[in-house]
């Protein structure tokens, strides 16, 4: 009993520890605040525009335009940008907050050995530097074997406990039995491994986990429609025809869009046969199944940067010094094939395979792979809100939508690496990083 009890206070302790240690944050920021960059980028065309301002109030945008044009409310708090362009708060529609790079532990050991309390502590640590780094919004697209601890995080962010981007989850994904990790393959047989997704097989099991994630939270159902189960390690089809369709049948009857993952040329078709709403990775898929993607208006993230990731963790691949290795060139081809159909691309980076606050590489990677910059950015801002269904509430910089806005020394509609260098954040009207402080700021 002493014994708990000591475990107890210990626990308390770090937690009033850590809640003592963030800043105050307001649920419903308050007032006016002028914002006067170099130049705003509104997600309207493709041009920033030198000389403009934006105005908020209350949350919410007020006005935008050239600086002369807007009435500016007596007390408005200015906060001046030079050299700096104002964008929409950016989207990553491809996130794992409860994972971190696996050259600094690989995947199995961060499923099998970091206790859940301990990951979802981390996942609050990433969501901030996620937020400080611009990206106001996030789909997290499964906990990784963190159960339904992202619905936990979404509500501390969303009750002011903790700082960081709006979350949509998809709490635990679903998968195929024996398909996905940790194991089978390699542990002894007798062990009850944690799994990293929730398996399911048959069509009653896929719709009752669909019903249950939905349930628990989950605002996306995350399916995982290929996987390397194949000879040999192939990337091959896991569910059938007739349990996709139920999963994403049932996905929509209740309110719930479906992303899944497919690298396989025919993992991706079945996805898109099966009506799915975005397809995740694609990396082996053809001409002919990305304009079915394109003529069913299905959405695709390619995460380039994952890809560029994984190589240099496992393979030796060198940024910098080394050319694209075959996984890297396969990826960059089907990027360049979907965007050539007139396929709808979001900025999904994967990131938690890489580190949580480097989201802007993947806007990058896009535009090394054949992307202008202003087509990076809308793929990151407007194009990925509608993704989300959300684009009557962010996305773009316009009056009535939500104050989820970024400013980036330099211009990134013109050269894309300017997302690496943020100087202002706000999300809902609440100011996270200025200029003046170099830091975050509680919202006013």
């Amino acid at each position: 009993m002493r014994a708990s009890l000591t475990t107890w206070w210990q626990t308390a302790a770090v937690l009033l520890l850590l809640l003592c240690s963030l800043p105050t944050l307001a649920t419903t920021p308050k007032g006016d605040w002028l914002l006067l960059p170099e130049r705003v980028w509104t997600a309207d065309g493709n041009a920033a525009h030198v000389g403009w301002a934006v105005l908020v109030h209350d949350g919410a945008i007020a006005a935008v335009g050239p600086r002369a044009s807007i009435q500016t409310p007596a007390g408005a708090q200015r906060i001046e940008l030079p050299g700096a362009t104002l964008t929409p708060g950016l989207i990553d529609l491809h996130s794992h907050l409860f994972l971190h790079p696996y050259n600094e532990t690989l995947w199995n050991d961060q499923v099998l050995t970091e206790p859940q309390d301990y990951r979802t502590l981390e996942a609050a640590a990433h969501a901030k530097a996620t937020l400080l780094a611009g990206f106001t919004t996030l789909r997290d697209l499964g906990t990784e074997g963190a159960g339904y601890a992202d619905v936990s995080v979404q509500r501390a962010i969303d009750e002011g406990l903790i700082p960081g981007p709006r979350l949509f989850v998809a709490t635990r994904a679903i998968v195929a039995t024996a398909s996905y990790g940790p194991g089978p393959r390699g542990f002894r047989p007798d062990l009850d491994l944690p799994g990293g997704a929730q398996e399911v097989s048959g069509i009653d099991q896929a719709m009752a986990a669909v019903r249950e994630q939905a349930a628990r939270g989950a605002d996306w159902i995350k399916l995982y429609g290929d996987y390397r189960v194949g000879p040999d390690g192939a990337t091959v089809p896991t569910f059938t025809p007739a349990e996709l369709k139920a999963l994403v049948d049932t996905a929509h009857q209740l309110g719930r869009p479906v992303a899944v993952h497919a690298a396989s040329d025919a993992g991706v078709r079945m996805a898109a046969e099966a009506s799915a709403d975005s397809i995740e990775h694609g990396y082996s898929a053809s001409a002919g199944t990305f304009k079915l993607l394109r003529q069913k208006g299905i959405a695709y993230e390619p995460t380039l940067t994952a890809v560029a990731s994984t190589e240099q963790y496992f393979h030796h691949y060198v940024p910098g010094r080394d050319p694209p290795t075959p996984r890297m060139q396969e990826a960059a081809r089907a990027f360049r094939t979907a965007l050539k159909l007139g396929v709808t691309i979001g900025n999904g980076s994967d990131v938690g395979v890489f580190t949580h606050g480097e989201n802007w590489r993947e806007p990058a990677a896009m535009v090394a792979a054949g992307m202008t910059s202003a087509q990076a950015l809308h793929a990151a801002t407007d194009v990925a809100a509608k993704i989300l269904r959300q684009q009557a509430a962010f996305g773009r910089i316009a009056p009535g939508l939500r104050a989820d806005l970024a400013a980036f020394a330099g211009d990134p509609s013109a050269q894309i690496d300017a997302l690496e260098k943020p100087v202002f954040v706000m999300k809902d009207g609440g100011v996270y990083l200025r200029p003046a402080s170099g830091r975050e700021d509680p919202p006013r």
